[in-house]
């Protein structure tokens, strides 16, 4: 059956893209995960650079949400240097989001309506 097959999951690691992942925080509202080359033995692959990751949360009304972004840093530094900037654009993008969302909504309640002889 050919449908199985492209409902199937590959749930094999890819053994050449293996990371190790830290954590960082100042307690307060900054998170950064570093997420380290790793070699299959555990140890560091120096010949890919890491990947840094920023998240936080806004408490809305409805709960916590989150927000997170890739960081351009060669070092945790410069990672927490581009936290901020960082932030702002990836919560603007979730506000523009959630706009879409609620005019989306709206457009298709407006669009049940029935109209009695039509």
């Amino acid at each position: 059956m050919p449908d199985e097959k492209q409902n199937e999951i590959n749930f094999n690691p890819d053994m050449k893209n293996l990371y190790r992942e830290e954590s960082f925080t100042d307690l307060k509202v900054a998170s950064v995960r570093r997420f380290v080359p790793a070699n299959p033995d555990g140890s560091d692959d120096k010949s890919r650079i890491p990947v840094f990751i920023g998240s936080t949360q806004l408490m809305t009304p409805e709960g916590p949400l989150p927000i997170q972004s890739g960081l351009e840093a060669n070092n945790l530094k410069e990672a927490f240097e581009a936290y901020p900037a960082a932030m702002e654009k990836a919560m603007q993008q979730v506000i523009e989001q959630i706009k879409s969302m609620k005019k989306k909504e709206a457009g298709e309640k407006d669009s049940r309506i029935i109209v009695p002889g039509r």
